[in-house]
């Protein structure tokens, strides 16, 4: 579902990214850790077609996100750590905006809007503008959006924040039913419990190149401190790439 090869990107003499490649198949929960500056939002903006790379490929479900983007995006769900919102519009108008652009049946798009709202406990904020929202309410309403068109693929940058754990727990049980039902899920974030809970592989970024990839058990099995938690793992193999 998502293929990338050779993923590089240089701003000028900075090597963000170094010769990435991965390969993620459909129904996967995957997690890209790594401290700041270790290129997971270059590799995500890439992967989401925001940006050009340098050299290297990305496919989303077969499309070529350099030769054919419309049709790379049009099966691709993405909530970036800070989202963009036409402010003065209503929760349900955006969504009839974002249903447009996905060129959905108005019908189809009106009931699967109902049961996002339901689910992510937006009903209450129908008739706010956006512009009013708080943190955690824009956040829950971007993820909505990003759903609404039922993505095969679904990228999200540091999915919880602003959520209290009510709504957090939401969002996790939401990311995780649809990861089981076969869409795929990229997933960045810092929190590393998270990562933990939910990924079924984990890949962990160091100066723009992956320096650990597996399931839980394979990074353990993998890290010489013998460390059997996330943090002791991640902190230990970070630490032994400088």
């Amino acid at each position: 579902m998502i293929e990338i090869e050779g993923l590089t990107m240089r701003y000028g003499d900075l090597l963000a990214l170094d010769h990435v490649s991965l390969s993620i198949p459909q129904g996967e929960f995957f997690a890209f850790l790594g401290p700041n500056g270790a290129g997971k939002t270059t590799a995500i903006k890439l992967l989401t077609g925001l940006m050009k790379p340098t050299a290297g490929r990305v496919s989303i479900c077969g499309h070529d996100m350099q030769d054919t983007p419309l049709l790379a995006k049009s099966v691709l769900g993405y909530v970036p750590d800070v989202a963009a919102f036409y402010e003065k519009l209503t929760p349900p108008e955006f969504m009839r905006f974002i249903a447009e652009l996905y060129e959905m049946d108005p019908g189809h798009a009106a009931a699967s809007t109902r049961d996002l709202f339901s689910k992510f406990a937006l009903n209450e904020h129908c008739r706010q503008r956006i512009e009013n929202l708080s943190h955690g309410t824009r956040q829950r309403l971007a993820i909505a959006s990003a759903l609404l068109h039922e993505p095969r693929v679904f990228v999200i940058d540091e999915p919880m924040v602003g959520l209290d754990p009510i709504h957090a727990r939401t969002v996790k049980q939401e990311m995780k039913a649809r990861s089981q039902a076969g869409m795929t899920v990229l997933m960045s974030t810092h929190l590393l419990n998270i990562a933990e809970e939910l990924a079924d592989r984990i890949a962990i970024l160091h100066q723009g190149r992956i320096i650990a990839l597996g399931t839980m058990s394979e990074l353990r099995a993998s890290h010489e401190g013998g460390g059997q938690r996330l943090e002791e793992i991640f902190l230990g193999m970070v630490a032994g790439a400088e």
